[in-house]
């Protein structure tokens, strides 16, 4: 039988609580609940797009996608410079500590092989305190950059990019110029065409973790537009044999530096541009200014007897002279002012086709002063000289022609046999084609183009033949320029040399140049060479510039397929040129 238990009453529990305790705490759960609902409403209703956007912020990256430089083409559509599939290495300080994992020594001396690094600046780079993210070498060839992938190491990673290459190396550098490690142009054509060659890049969103890993993708925010590729007007052939010929003429005559343009007369293309010294694009560790200097475009010089072609046409174009005119030179010097010219033979009466031929500064100073300062300006200036050539290409300078206001007879006497004015070769160059294309001038261009140029008359046609022949005169016998000859093709161009002026005085150092064009029967390039101090023992334009324009023409001509015009027997005379006044 089951037996009852009393209940033994607890004061305690007699006690009654008060009702609107169990109230009041039922209220403070349900205002707890709705301010818990009024949060959620805050966040995922009225603030979701900017609590969305600061997440982004944090976790969020826009992502470049590279586009594909264009390449850069010579007339012919041989590659001059293209963009390679590169990878950068980079790595993620943060990630290796948070992992508590690093890379064995033997990894890293492997990987500072690949990468051509000190283990000890790998090291230093992998320890960066509070950085997520360190390049450790930047367009690692493809190759080099999946063996590095395949060391497995933690926290190194690698993203896509572009290496430009250049496959003509120092014989182009000038032309094409570089880029730098961001894909810039930073000389040359790289540079001055920039906008087209670049391309517009692409982006991505995607979402990353603390150690910068990509967690998710959020998709293409736009799609990389990879640039446009160029022609440019130079033939690579022709590029090589006068680079070559300069090459072996500064080695030859010892000189410190030299440069050399070559221009279709037709169109007014820069066929050439080549200068010493030079450079590797590929192989940048170690460059200097003089490397880098583009001496046909931003160099200027006094370019002495190259000019008088120049003082001439103003003489025949004044209807003072004609080319049999004759003008006493005895004996051999004349003063002007208080200062003193001289030739370096006293030839006494010359036609002015001889005042050419022998390049007399009597005969050039007599014509000069026999006509208005003012015509001559104009003339120089119509020409080119005193402006920068519209090439588009950096660094192109104007050089110095005074103002022909401010001359005197002194001014005017040296102006016409090249000193007192500097210019820079390619404005020599150009303004030899109004020689070769009977009187007019056409703009010059680095690009392509498929028509003939429309030019500008600057002098009459009868005059510029005239001035034709006599420079055929001076390029060959009895001339300052004997050495120019090409076998097979009748050659016209005027030598100069000049004393170097170094703080305002002139030194016993020389530059020599020589400019000219062929076929004289029907002119296809014009080619204009300086030698920058010649120390071999010669310094004559005729002896030291002239057979490089030779060599240069024979090939250049033969790789355009132009007809000779002269019996293959004309060779290169052996005979020394008659010297220019320096």
């Amino acid at each position: 039988m089951s037996r009852s238990v009393p209940y033994s009453p607890n004061p305690l529990l007699r006690v009654k609580l008060p009702a609107y305790r169990s109230r009041l705490l039922m209220l403070l759960v349900a205002l707890a609940f709705l301010a818990l609902i009024g949060r959620a409403i805050w966040v995922q209703i009225v603030k979701q797009d900017f609590l969305q956007s600061q997440g982004e912020v944090r976790y969020g990256r826009t992502v470049e996608l590279p586009a594909s430089r264009g390449k850069v083409l010579d007339r012919h559509g041989q590659v001059l410079a293209s963009s390679l599939p590169a990878r950068a290495v980079w790595a993620s300080p943060e990630e290796i500590r948070t992992a508590g994992s690093r890379a064995t020594p033997a990894q890293l001396a492997e990987l500072g092989r690949l990468l051509q690094m000190p283990v000890a600046e790998i090291e230093r780079r992998l320890d960066a305190p509070g950085k997520t993210f360190v390049y450790l070498k930047r367009q690692v060839d493809a190759d080099v950059a999946e063996r590095v992938r395949e060391l497995a190491i933690p926290g190194i990673h690698q993203r896509r990019e572009y290496k430009r290459h250049y496959p003509e190396g120092d014989a182009l550098a000038h032309v094409v110029g570089f880029t730098n490690v961001e894909d810039a142009g930073q000389e040359g054509i790289e540079l001055a065409r920039e906008q087209e060659l670049a391309g517009r890049p692409g982006s991505r969103r995607v979402l990353r973790d603390n150690f910068g890993r990509v967690i998710e993708d959020r998709g293409t925010l736009r799609e990389p537009l990879d640039g446009a590729d160029l022609q440019l007007s130079v033939d690579s052939k022709i590029q090589f044999h006068a680079f070559s010929a300069l090459r072996d003429a500064v080695r030859d005559h010892r000189a410190r530096a030299g440069a050399v343009v070559v221009l279709d007369v037709r169109t007014g293309e820069v066929l050439a541009l080549a200068n010493l010294p030079t450079y590797n694009p590929n192989e940048r560790g170690q460059l200097s200014g003089a490397q880098l200097r583009n001496r046909v475009i931003t160099d200027t010089f006094e370019p002495g007897s190259t000019m008088k072609p120049f003082t001439t046409a103003l003489a025949l174009e004044s209807g003072r002279f004609n080319p049999q005119s004759v003008i006493q030179t005895a004996p051999g010097r004349i003063t002007v002012g208080s200062a003193s010219i001289s030739d370096v033979h006293a030839y006494g009466a010359l036609t002015v086709e001889e005042v050419l031929q022998k390049s007399s500064n009597v005969g050039t100073v007599k014509m000069a002063l026999a006509v208005p300062p003012e015509a001559m300006w104009n003339l120089f200036t119509a020409v080119g000289f005193g402006s920068a050539p519209d090439l588009g290409f950096p660094g192109a300078v104007a050089g110095r022609v005074m103002p022909h206001r401010s001359w005197r007879p002194i001014n005017q006497a040296t102006m016409s046999y090249g000193h007192g004015i500097s210019v820079s070769l390619i404005q020599m160059a150009r303004a030899y084609t109004v020689f070769a294309r009977d009187g007019d001038m056409v703009p010059l261009t680095m690009l392509r183009i498929d028509e003939p140029a429309t030019g500008v008359r600057v002098i009459e046609p009868g005059t510029a033949q005239a001035v034709r022949r006599m420079l055929e005169m001076a390029a060959g016998p009895g001339g300052t320029a004997p050495k120019a000859q090409v076998a097979g093709y009748r050659v016209a161009g005027k030598t100069g040399t000049a004393h170097k002026i170094e703080n305002g005085r002139y030194v016993n150092k020389y530059i020599a140049s020589f400019v000219g064009f062929a076929p004289v029967s029907d002119p296809r390039i014009v080619i204009a060479v300086m030698i920058d101090e010649p120390s071999a023992g010669q310094h004559y334009g005729g002896q030291v510039a002239a057979p490089i324009f030779s060599r240069i023409a024979g090939d250049a001509l033969r790789a355009l397929r132009v007809p000779p015009d002269a019996p293959q027997a004309n060779r290169v005379i052996p005979a020394e040129p008659v010297p220019e006044e320096s």
